[in-house]
């Protein structure tokens, strides 16, 4: 038997099973296990990601969101604008941040093979994203019109116009990703292997009304506000609140665009590659060519949703002011329940006391 010297793991292949094709054989062998070999790595990074992810980012975003809901309720007498609009903005990002692990533990992309799993959580992935990034947008708005008091915002700011903002706000974020998807499942009707997610019409009006439009927005709201603060610097006494707010506003603007920016340039590098070879939708995503990489912008994306409760209302001294209040009254209670519990044990003696008797 002849055998192949190499400076490579010994392969089994010989000269008289293999003639001439028996080295390219051999080579294919050697590719697959190379590839195991990085898929293996770039699992294991994915894996120890989503656990660095679950284990900090995720009880952040789920434990603050929780309490700015708990919270703004709690003194709902209270409630102001921003208030409302913190609370929706907290129910768009706890559903989004919930349904987060399902997505950050979904290592080898398995439920985007399977049509139905696939178009579900597509769908509700883009409500919850688009609910929360028209909720961050709004509110930016909403800021400029209370700081610059401009079109009467007395008259234009009631909490009646609030509520109707809200549900005008969860209307287009269902619509936005209700009506893509009715039109596009009508073109593929019939297509076993279909997938909401990787239709390139979604994935363009993704990027410009998910992200594209809302930061241009933003950004042009939070200019506005810092001109307005910036005339605003004759008065001493504002200069500490414009101090804070500036810097609010910096971590906002910078918060919201390392976010969700990976995200947007990988579905647009797909999208750009891509874009003279025809459309399949039986042709692997481009998340499946770069499964790590998705993976990580992924988790950049939801991480912004985590991160909104310390921007928002952490940062703002309102919030804690209403925190420093529920806790304390949560203290008094706790504090009354005990001292109540000792006067009933100390005159209705225990059970277990009159049985020794």
């Amino acid at each position: 038997m002849e055998t192949y010297s190499a400076s490579v793991p010994p392969v089994l292949c010989n000269s008289t099973t293999f003639n001439l094709s028996g080295s390219h054989l051999c080579n294919e062998s050697l590719s697959s296990r190379l590839a195991d070999k990085s898929e293996h790595q770039q699992y294991v990074i994915g894996l120890f990601l989503s656990c660095l992810y679950t284990i900090f980012l995720f009880p952040i975003g789920f434990v603050g969101n929780i309490l700015i809901l708990v919270v703004n309720i709690s003194f709902r007498e209270k409630m102001t604008i921003p208030d409302l609009y913190f609370i929706n903005l907290a129910v768009a990002d706890l559903i989004l941040v919930a349904d987060s692990l399902i997505e950050v533990f979904n290592l080898d992309e398995k439920y985007y093979d399977i049509t139905i799993i696939c178009t579900f959580m597509s769908l509700f992935l883009q409500i919850n994203m688009y609910s929360s990034i028209f909720f961050l947008t709004w509110m930016s708005f909403d800021r400029y019109i209370a700081l610059a008091k401009v079109m009467r915002s007395n008259l234009f700011r009631t909490m009646q116009h609030a509520r109707l903002s809200c549900g005008l706000i969860w209307m287009a974020s269902i619509s936005a990703a209700l009506v893509p998807f009715t039109a596009v499942h009508l073109q593929h009707t019939g297509e076993v292997y279909f997938c909401f997610a990787d239709v390139r019409e979604i994935q363009w009006l993704e990027i410009t009304l998910g992200f594209i439009i809302p930061f241009v927005i933003i950004g042009l709201c939070y200019s506005l506000i810092v001109r307005v603060l910036i005339k605003a610097h004759k008065h001493r006494s504002l200069r500490l609140r414009r101090q804070k707010a500036l810097r609010m506003i910096f971590v906002v603007v910078l918060v919201f665009f390392i976010c969700w920016l990976p995200e947007n340039v990988f579905i647009s590098v797909q999208l750009l590659q891509k874009k003279s070879e025809p459309t399949s939708s039986s042709s692997p995503s481009f998340r499946h060519d770069y499964p790590l990489t998705g993976h990580i912008v992924n988790l950049a994306a939801f991480s912004n949703s985590c991160l909104n409760p310390l921007i928002y209302s952490f940062l703002g001294e309102t919030f804690r002011d209403k925190l420093r209040l529920y806790i304390e009254q949560k203290t008094k209670m706790s504090t009354l329940h005990r001292f109540c519990q000792a006067a009933l044990t100390s005159v209705i003696p225990d059970s277990n006391e009159q049985s020794e008797v």
